[in-house]
């Protein structure tokens, strides 16, 4: 997975490639912990997102937490497999999903 990120100010987009994975969460969750800070809109692009497992999940509802308390988070570009397992997992209801 490859993880590009782009930062304007207090807006952080976070633009996923690949697959979001058990072997790949960490990685994500520790480029995500080192750049929030100062952070007010976080954005997850998933337009090359394949894949994502209970771990990449984790990982994105944790942001979603951190966000809640300094800013807002959306999700763009999600694809129909993507969306579909936001939907079953009950994650429509959590992120904003534009």
């Amino acid at each position: 997975m490859n993880i590009n990120q782009t930062r304007n100010g207090s807006e952080l987009t976070i633009a996923l490639v690949g697959r979001l994975d058990t072997t790949t969460a960490p990685e994500l969750e520790a480029v995500v912990k080192e750049a929030l800070e100062g952070v007010e809109t976080l954005c997850f692009d998933l337009e090359k997102l394949e894949y994502v497992s209970s771990a990449g999940l984790r990982v994105l509802l944790q942001a979603q937490k951190t966000m809640n308390k300094q800013g807002t988070m959306k999700v763009r570009n999600v694809s129909e497999i993507i969306m579909e397992i936001f939907e079953v997992t009950g994650f429509t209801d959590i992120l904003t999903v534009e």
